[in-house]
């Protein structure tokens, strides 16, 4: 670990093919747009020597196309891995959106690590998403450490940073969230703000000096170690009592010395076992420099205190069929379980797969099972088929190392898998398997979409398809009632990165069209309608007539018909057509041209021709009958109402509350849900909850989260309804 005697890097540089699970970390970097994650991820590139320069790989490439704008803000937007060799280890850096609308990219990197950065600005704190993502974390028992970034910022004080940090991170434990290091700081610039050059270490007592552009060790001055006794002690007394040894504790208030490998091994254990958050300060190269400060003190957290892959209990594994399977976690030798957690197109080689070997080893050009739970409602498929592995390699921005091989634990990109989608789990064909999914938010702002032109509209199927294929956060819907085509998406941002990739990477020009719920129509009250249809105009007419009685039903019922006709006035064989004529009018509507719903329809006379009657005349006296009935009755305009559940900070439950009741909720119940936060129960009209993915994230800051589920429809409000059928009247 960094803080540790005599530390310095062994074999640096780029990543190669793991042989062994224990020489592999997967470390996730998790935190807020703007808080430095993508400029860490560079420093610790450039420090673990995979770059020469910061933002460059050796041979004139890029980390990720930070060379070009547009490339860097789509990284931004995307889960990316950059793997490096740090002291004889394989480290998979995943860096993660700090965007809460592509929390998606957020789970994924989630799932492929076994340990988290939380990446957190000494100008910004931390925001509500991200404590979110540790409330996440700590749920499964993930291993955390806390970076503070933005010490340049004339505004930054680690130390206050560091207590915010202790409040938002361990209101459980406040002494399990302690700096490792304190911040050297140099001399007082004209603006009154001293540098941070270099850091001291609280169990060493070393000082790591970074203004010459590279580490260098030394003893701290006399003046300084009194600085650091009350933070040291106090780092000290949290190791301890994290320690499997009991009577450490024992011994170090009565006096004793605890010697420094004794206290880095439990320090480390306590990390593995996500119960103790150490705290680190880094910041990126300066021009010309080699190294960023406390980039080598995290690269050696990361190594030294990090779990290996052989630590991480390994998701529920069945076979397809749903039964049980066990597999030994991590094993290189065992059967192979992989994952997909990303899925990307590249314009040259095709869809490219980021895969997670959970069990077993990977291959090129060998024959895989691919299983995928499926997700239709999504607009995903069911997958249950075999398809040949392409090459494998590690990426690193515009460049892709070919390997040999991808073991248990490890990571790698996967070419040419034209079948398998982000989730689907990869295994061998003779033994195929299903890895139980990680769980996907749901798309709640629709996005109702049409073709710009008659060529995008021959693409648009197959950029959709594309599209929800390498984000199964994103739902594609054919609303069948509507007729619209609608994305539901995570957020606005979310959408206007979908709008992108279907503009740039497939082609299609889409315009955005205001999206409409699934209103419907019913009656409420009785009334009666006769249709007559009869036309002569040379050879056979047209010649129906029926009287028909409609009752409102209740909520839920459909549509009943009823025959009582008596007498023969109906020939028996043309009952079915008038049933047929009045369900056709029925789905066209009679007021709004919304469907009509929960009726009885009553058949209780009519008359017949011997040669004109047919089954087309009695349906469209059917059709006339029902509109017949509905002009001179009241119907009601029916709108969907959802259920809303929202799961709010305390501080925000009042604002929630009372925006809800402007958008004509109706509260049915709150509860308290733990950790300062409620849960709000409301029923609210569909058409006023369009866009509340993105108003409840401004309302609460980012905080707040909800759910939804279809209740009933019922009667809108007249005021409403007459606004609609205007709308209604005017388009016809």
């Amino acid at each position: 670990m960094g803080d540790k005697a005599n530390a310095h890097p062994g074999a640096a540089g780029r990543a190669t093919a793991a042989d062994h699970p224990a020489s592999v970390r997967n470390v996730v970097l998790v935190g807020h747009s703007g808080s430095g994650k993508t400029t860490l991820v560079e420093a610790l590139a450039l420090t673990a020597g995979a770059v020469n320069r910061a933002g460059r790989v050796e041979d004139g490439g890029t980390v990720s196309d930070y060379d070009e704008i547009e490339h860097r803000q789509q990284r931004s937007v995307q889960l990316s891995l950059v793997p490096v060799d740090w002291d004889g280890y394989k480290i998979n850096i995943l860096d993660t959106p700090g965007y809460a609308d592509f929390v998606g990219e957020l789970r994924a990197g989630l799932r492929a690590a076994d340990a988290a950065l939380f990446v957190v600005s000494a100008s910004d704190g931390v925001d509500g998403s991200t404590r979110m993502v540790w409330e996440e974390c700590a749920a499964v028992g993930m291993p955390r450490a806390i970076v503070i970034t933005h010490l340049e910022s004339a505004r930054a004080d680690f130390d206050e940073m560091t207590r915010i940090c202790a409040e938002a991170f361990g209101a459980d434990d406040p002494d399990a969230v302690l700096p490792l290091y304190l911040p050297l700081h140099g001399e007082q610039g004209p603006d009154g703000h001293a540098p941070v050059t270099g850091l001291i270490g609280l169990l060493s007592q070393r000082l790591f000096d970074y203004s010459s552009g590279e580490r260098k060790e030394a003893e701290p001055g006399a003046e300084q170690l009194p600085l650091i006794e009350e933070a040291r002690n106090r780092l000290i007394e949290g190791i301890i009592a994290e320690s499997e040894d009991e009577t450490l504790m024992d011994r170090y208030l009565g006096g004793e010395e605890i010697d420094l490998k004794t206290l880095v091994q439990d320090l480390e254990r306590a990390v593995a076992r996500g119960t103790f958050f150490p705290v680190l300060a880094a910041a990126p190269a300066a021009d010309g420099a080699r190294q960023g400060l406390g980039t080598v003190e995290l690269l050696e957290l990361v190594t030294g205190g990090f779990p290996t892959p052989l630590e991480r209990e390994a998701p529920t594994v069945t076979t397809p069929d749903g039964r049980a399977r066990q597999v030994s976690a991590c094993d290189p030798d065992g059967p192979l379980v992989a994952e997909v957690v990303k899925t990307a197109s590249d314009p040259y080689v095709g869809r490219v797969s980021l895969v997670r070997v959970f069990s077993g080893t990977l291959r090129p050009d060998e024959t895989v099972h691919v299983s995928g739970h499926g997700l239709t409602d999504r607009g995903h498929e069911d997958h249950d088929v075999d398809e040949r592995v392409g090459a494998l390699s590690a990426p690193f921005g515009k460049q892709q190392r070919a390997l040999t091989h991808c073991i248990a634990g490890d990571l790698a990109c996967v070419a040419k898998l034209n079948r398998a989608e982000t989730g689907d789990t990869l295994s061998a064909k003779d033994d195929p398997l299903l890895m139980e999914p990680w769980q996907m938010p749901d798309p709640l702002l629709p996005l109702a979409i049409q073709a710009h032109s008659k060529a995008d509209e021959d693409k648009l199927s197959q950029g959709l398809g594309r599209l929800v294929a390498e984000d199964p956060t994103m739902r594609l819907e054919q609303n069948p009632n509507t007729h619209q085509v609608v994305l539901w998406c995570l957020g606005e941002a979310h959408a206007d990165v979908a709008l992108e990739r279907l503009r740039s990477r497939y082609g299609v020009q889409v315009d955005v069209i205001p999206y409409k719920v699934s209103l419907r129509e019913t009656f409420a009250d009785k009334a009666a309608g006769r249709g007559r249809h009869v036309k002569q105009s040379g050879g056979h007419g047209q010649y129906a007539i029926c009287e028909i009685e409609v009752d409102p039903l209740p909520n839920g019922s459909g549509i009943e018909f009823v025959d009582k006709v008596v007498g023969g006035a109906v020939p028996r064989q043309f009952i079915p057509s008038v049933e047929k004529g009045v369900r056709a009018q029925a789905a066209r509507g009679v007021a709004a041209g919304h469907p009509l719903i929960d009726i009885r329809i009553t058949l209780l006379d009519g008359k017949a021709h011997s040669v004109d009657s047919s089954d087309a005349a009695f349906q469209t006296a059917g059709a006339l009958a029902l509109r017949e009935a509905a002009a001179d009755a009241r119907i009601h305009l029916l709108e969907p109402v959802a259920e809303v559940t929202v799961m709010v900070g305390d501080d925000y439950v009042g604002a929630v509350m009372s925006d809800l009741s402007g958008r004509r909720g109706r509260v049915v119940g709150t509860e308290q849900a733990g950790g300062g936060r409620t849960l709000v129960r409301a029923e609210v009209p569909e058409i006023e909850i369009g866009r509340y993915a993105v108003d409840l994230r401004s309302l609460s800051h980012g905080t707040a989260r909800f759910s939804r589920s279809y209740a009933r429809h019922e009667p809108m409000p007249p005021q409403i309804a007459e606004r609609i059928r205007e709308q209604a009247r005017d388009a016809s």
